[in-house]
């Protein structure tokens, strides 16, 4: 949802009217902002015969007739798929009554929904190179950000978080639902009283309580570690981070545009393995380190950060290659490419 939103802020600003169609669970992100159509969908389970799968075919099959009656209530000059499952019929009708799609795919792999729509769409904007996909249809253009990712500082990420000493800082987190194997490794490398650091511990909120409690047991007054259960200043954590540590899913992309030297724990479940393909793409480029989910424990992720603390000269090179990665020119390449799909419309 992220990417989208992040296109549909600059194509609103280029004067368009954007209207979106989601989930109810994801209605809350967009109502408001912009007019909202729903469709109750999920996306298929992986495994051929889950039951779950049944549910999703019904609800396929009923979300076809309202995604019509959505694009006759819309009447849109294009159709823009997100890459979640909830675009499938949506950009598909489109095309079949001839009004221009597009994708966005975020990941370092075709998912599912865009390897079905990739028959309809003009044009699929890739967040990575993907081997066999080529222009003029397959465009490279990174994956897209919001303008505050894009503008965040550190200034702001050492307020926000209270950041008031000169140590330095280190950003954990592991995606908005947190991660268990980081959680206890965080807290088992720096939840100690004679911490010589600032960290930052997003620990998802799930997890909240029982991390917060096991952090209270171990070091009841360590003002220094700053645990919370989600914050929408992650952009401005990073900014303030001396390195950041973290799953490899789309993060990548804001930590590359931030500048950023990373610790990337891929999640070893992650459709066709594309967080450890992200956490490769970074660390073939001398910006992130990998630590494997199966080995990463409090002794290798506190060693990992103290070599990083004590060598300003490697922290300076993983940043520039970082820099040289992010691509804050993504947003604004995807709607050039959609400006210019509409002018050939014309």
């Amino acid at each position: 949802m992220a990417p989208a939103l992040a296109v549909a802020e600059e194509l609103g600003d280029r004067g368009a009217l954007v209207s979106f169609v989601t989930t109810p669970s994801q209605r809350s992100l967009v109502a408001g902002s912009y007019p909202t159509y729903e469709l109750a969908m999920r996306g298929f389970d992986r495994r051929p015969l889950a039951r779950q799968n049944l549910t999703t075919v019904r609800q396929l099959t009923a979300a076809a007739p309202r995604a019509w009656r959505h694009i006759s209530a819309a009447r849109p000059s294009i159709v823009v798929g997100g890459g979640g499952y909830v675009s499938g019929p949506v950009v598909a009708l489109a095309a079949m009554r001839g009004i221009p799609a597009v994708a966005m795919e975020a990941d370092s792999h075709l998912g599912i929904t865009n390897r079905l729509l990739k028959i309809w769409v003009r044009r699929l904007f890739l967040s990575f190179p993907i081997a066999g996909l080529a222009p003029p249809k397959y465009v490279v253009t990174g994956r897209p950000l919001a303008r505050r990712q894009l503008q965040a500082s550190a200034v702001a990420g050492r307020e926000a978080f209270g950041l008031t000493t000169d140590l330095p800082v280190v950003l954990v987190f592991g995606g908005s639902q947190g991660a268990q194997t980081l959680n206890r490794a965080c807290l088992d490398a720096f939840a100690r009283p004679d911490l010589a650091l600032e960290v930052i511990h997003v620990c998802g909120p799930r997890n909240h309580d029982e991390v917060a409690a096991d952090l209270a047991r171990r070091a009841p007054r360590l003002e220094r570690y700053h645990l919370v259960a989600y914050t929408d200043r992650l952009a401005d954590a990073m900014a303030a981070a001396d390195v950041v540590v973290g799953r490899s899913g789309g993060s990548v992309a804001e930590i590359a545009a931030l500048g950023r030297p990373a610790v990337l724990v891929p999640y070893p479940y992650a459709s066709a393995d594309h967080q450890r393909k992200n956490a490769e793409w970074m660390a073939g480029a001398g910006a992130a380190l990998i630590i494997d989910d199966a080995e990463l424990d409090g002794a290798r992720l506190g060693g990992a950060i103290a070599e990083l603390l004590a060598d300003d000269g490697r922290r300076s090179a993983m940043a520039a290659a970082s820099r040289r990665l992010g691509r804050p020119d993504a947003t604004v390449g995807v709607v050039d490419g959609i400006a210019a799909l509409l002018e050939e419309q014309r």
